[in-house]
This record gives C-alpha cells, sequence and structure tokens, in this order.
C-alpha cells in the first residue's frame, strides 16, 4: 500500500476547524456510542466559530442532559451547507460575528438576551431549522428522548407497547359494567 504525504498547506486548508468532546458516561447516548470521544471535522468553520454555533444551537434548543455529540452533529450539517453554499458561509459568518466575541463563554441569560434581539434574522432562523431537523431525527437524540424509531419494520405498535396498561388499574369483569356492542 502507497503512503501519500499531503502537505500542511493543503493539510490547513482541507480542514479549517475542529469540534472535540466526550460521551458522558451512563448517559442514554453512551449506551449506543461506540466509543466515549468524538471529533468532528469543519471545513468552512474554524473551531471558535463551531464553537459558537454550538452555543446558538443550544441555546435555542436547549437540553441539558443531552451530551454535545447530538449537537455536534447539527453543527456538521451546518458546516456541509456552507462548505457547499457560498451564501448560507456568508450569512452564517456574519451572524457569527455579530454575535460578539466570547458568545459561548457567556452565561445562558445572556445568551438568550442576544439570540432574543436577532430572533427574526435570516442567521437565526437558518440555525434554528437545521437545529431541529438534524437534531431530532439522530440516533442519538431518539436514545436520549426513549423514542424507539418507526414501528412499521418491527411489526406497529399493537404488540410492542401500546396496548400494554400496567399503569392502569387492575379491574375485574364484573366491576367493569356492560360491554359495548
Amino acid at each position: 500500500m502507497e503512503q501519500t504525504t499531503l502537505p500542511r498547506r493543503e493539510f490547513l486548508k482541507a480542514t479549517t476547524g475542529l469540534l472535540t468532546g466526550l460521551v458522558v458516561a451512563g448517559s442514554p447516548l453512551a449506551l449506543i456510542a461506540p466509543q466515549r470521544a468524538w471529533a468532528i471535522d469543519l471545513t468552512a468553520f474554524t473551531t471558535v466559530e463551531g464553537n459558537t454555533l454550538m452555543s446558538v444551537s443550544r441555546t435555542i434548543i436547549p437540553h441539558d442532559k443531552l451530551d454535545d455529540a447530538a449537537y455536534a452533529l447539527v453543527i456538521q450539517a451546518i458546516d456541509r451547507d456552507a462548505t457547499n453554499d457560498e451564501s448560507k458561509r456568508t450569512l452564517i459568518k456574519q451572524g457569527l460575528a455579530g454575535l460578539g466575541g466570547d458568545f459561548a463563554g457567556k452565561p445562558e441569560d445572556h445568551r438568550v438576551e442576544i439570540l432574543k434581539k436577532i430572533e427574526s434574522s435570516d442567521f437565526f432562523q437558518s440555525v434554528r431549522i437545521k437545529t431541529i431537523a438534524v437534531l431530532y431525527t439522530t440516533p442519538m437524540a431518539y436514545a436520549y428522548f426513549g423514542y424507539e424509531g418507526e414501528a412499521f419494520s418491527k411489526g406497529g405498535y399493537l404488540l410492542r407497547g401500546f396496548n400494554d396498561l400496567r399503569w392502569l388499574p387492575e379491574v375485574s369483569l364484573e366491576d367493569s359494567g356492560p360491554m359495548p356492542l
């Protein structure tokens, strides 16, 4: 197998930023994650911009106990879109610049206040829509929320818990009244 080397400048052009993190032990995500560590390569954004985007996404759709890895998939999708579309890249970069320095390091109430001011902007709406579309369609979010996925391929819901009435008290047939026709 022939090894090729990539000059340093080409490597830096190919990878602009990197998001990294760890999956919290004991979380629902830890049950399905193949490894505890994760990393997302960014091509359109720097590491600082990626962290700011993750903070924006997390502030817009907050789930305190959902691991950053699920939000990183949102940032990866935004980065992919921005890599393929110059107007989206410009929109996101200008929006991030408008948030001011160290947005990710500010307390949540300050971040919410800043985002409320730009709620009607194209930047905010673009990030919000992508966060909703990606975050809630990942297996990581499914595990966090306890969603088992669609039921058709598994035989439907009827025999998979839909008719499970363990949460209701048992009622004898004599006490239940007349049976409907």
